[in-house]
């Protein structure tokens, strides 16, 4: 089957918006440095204002609303899911928690078997 073909199209302005979200996160992290005689309340204040704004600025960008659909569909897809009951989900648990105790004790025990040929058997340092 043949996938559609996605051209991304990116303006003048789109391009401002996102180099001004940038430019405003950039300027947030500049002010809690330079913040720092005003105490660390203002240099907070300052970071999280600027942080908001530039996240505002990039959600209304063609990007940001690319990536708030995305979210959007992959909400829905996991509301589309058939999730296993809470038994079966908690018997799966144990059959991981069983398989992983089991790999780790052959894991221990080759371990200690190449351990005790090497050390004691071939070069005798025990």
């Amino acid at each position: 089957m043949a996938s559609p073909e996605v051209e991304t199209v990116s303006s003048g302005a789109d391009k401002a918006k996102l180099a001004a979200a940038v430019v405003l996160a950039a300027l947030g992290f500049t002010a809690f440095f330079m913040l720092e005689a005003q105490g660390a309340l203002v240099q907070w204040a300052a970071l999280l204002i600027s942080l908001v704004a530039g996240a505002a600025v990039f959600f209304v960008s063609e990007s940001g609303r690319q990536l708030i659909g995305y979210g959007q569909d992959a909400w829905r897809e996991t509301q589309k899911v058939v999730w296993p009951a809470r038994r079966e989900a908690i018997q799966m648990t144990a059959y991981v928690f069983a398989f992983v105790f089991v790999i780790a004790l052959f894991l221990w025990l080759s371990d200690s078997l190449i351990s005790w040929v090497l050390y004691d058997l071939i070069l005798g340092w025990r």
